[in-house]
């Protein structure tokens, strides 16, 4: 790209700077926007300008123009992030949230590989983005072809329940005003800052600090984005059998753990140890905290806090990393276990705070967290209803997309997650 545009490395700065802003902006505004739109109606529009800002890539005759299609990439980007990460805090239980996670990372290594591909092949750069643009628009169908399905429903009158209760508006002062709001969001910021930061700066550590060969410590930082894979498809299963709280209570502190294990100097094993039990610990966090913010802030704020705190991730993702590698270069590559320590002990204060607040409108009119009154439910024994791949402000993924599923399977151990309840409220989009 640099030699077909003439342009020098450092530009790649414009393109993410671009998608940053991007991404932050229609990531918060789609939690606000959500109960008017639809999710089916956002994902849609949203995969399809992911789709044509991909094709906006293939065909740039200019640096100009792919700054523009970055923006628009970020700000499909954000939006479906957000739009699926509310709808799936509702419709589905802690298992199948995690594994929509598990498979978020895993459309995000998929990119690479299609470029890479591309590139071997003999096919110019502009092949890769072209591909991934025909993957998006085949999304784009799906999810238009669907928008019915993914209506948020109310259970029927009499199942489970009395009369459904009316709707609630609730302004968006009410919702900015509530503490438990900002804490959540303040969270998620810390756990992408952790997540991306040893992820980052793991390779360095390793090989200065603790005098791994290069290859040796590319392994161990596969390791660690491995273990996120496979965390969350594990833990996703364990949540779901010993209930979500206990779980995020557990990976916080485990990630206080492993970031510990790394700060230890001298001992490599330790700090790969380290590194690996980071990784498994840190896996349910993000989905596991987004399913049980209706929790928190109570279910008439639920789909505005997630797209706050899918925002404040991006921005999380994009400022704490460069702060501590500003942090490393002026002190020592051997401060990263500490930071990533300090870091991991604030984000078990702040969710401790967060949840020993009484959610905000609790009472008989909330819904939690997999019933019926969030959205269409989804049978647990059987795969995730839907599944797609969300991208960051500079990466894109792709994955499969079906039709979510109009009914939950009661279990006994679904008492966290009742399968009816009276409506949901329903926000204003003002």
């Amino acid at each position: 790209m640099r030699a077909d545009f003439g342009v020098p490395t450092e530009a790649v700065g414009l393109l993410l700077t671009a998608g940053t802003v991007g991404y932050l902006t229609s990531s918060v505004l789609a939690g606000f926007t959500l109960a008017r739109l639809g999710v089916g109606a956002l994902l849609a529009g949203s995969t399809l300008l992911a789709s044509l800002a991909l094709t906006g890539y293939a065909v740039s005759p200019g640096l100009a123009v792919l700054v523009g299609c970055a923006l628009v990439l970020g700000l499909g980007s954000g939006a479906i992030d957000s739009g699926l990460n509310a709808y799936a805090a509702g419709a589905f239980g802690p298992r199948h949230m995690n594994w929509m996670h598990a498979f978020f990372g895993l459309g995000v290594a998929i990119g690479p590989l299609i470029m890479t591909a591309a590139l071997s092949a003999g096919l110019a750069w502009r092949w890769g983005y072209g591909i991934v643009a025909g993957a998006q628009l085949v999304l784009a169908t799906a999810f238009a072809l669907t928008v019915r399905a993914w209506r948020r429903r109310a259970p029927e009158p009499g199942v489970g329940t009395t009369d459904a209760a009316p709707a609630v508006r609730v302004p968006i002062l009410t919702t900015l005003r509530l503490p438990a709001v900002w804490s959540g969001t303040l969270a998620f910021a810390l756990y992408v800052a952790i997540e991306v930061s040893a992820g980052l700066w793991a390779f360095l550590l390793l090989t200065q600090g603790r005098g791994l060969s290069a290859a040796v410590a590319g392994g161990c930082v596969s390791a660690y984005w491995g273990s996120l894979f496979v965390g969350r498809v594990v833990q996703g299963v364990v949540a779901e059998r010993l209930g979500p709280r206990l779980v995020l209570r557990a990976s916080l502190g485990g990630m206080a753990l492993g970031a510990a294990l790394i700060a230890v100097p001298g001992s490599a094993a330790l700090a790969v140890l380290g590194l690996v039990v980071l990784g498994f610990a840190a896996a349910p966090v993000f989905p596991l905290l987004t399913l049980t913010t209706a929790d928190r802030v109570g279910a008439a704020h639920a789909d505005r806090a997630i797209g706050l705190q899918i925002g404040a991730a991006g921005l999380g993702a994009a400022l704490v990393p460069t702060g501590l590698g500003v942090l490393i270069s002026t002190v020592s590559v051997q401060v990263l276990g500490s930071a990533l320590l300090g870091l991991a002990l604030a984000l078990i204060v702040l969710h401790e705070l967060g949840t020993r607040r009484p959610a905000a409108g609790s009472g008989p009119e909330q819904a939690g967290p997999g019933s019926d009154a969030s959205g269409p439910g989804l049978d647990a024994s059987g795969p995730p209803a839907a599944g797609s791949a969300a991208s960051g402000p500079s990466t894109a993924g792709s994955a499969a997309s079906g039709t979510p599923s109009r009914s939950r399977t009661a279990r006994p151990d679904d008492a966290d997650y009742p399968l009816s309840g009276p409506v949901r409220p329903v926000v204003e989009g003002r």
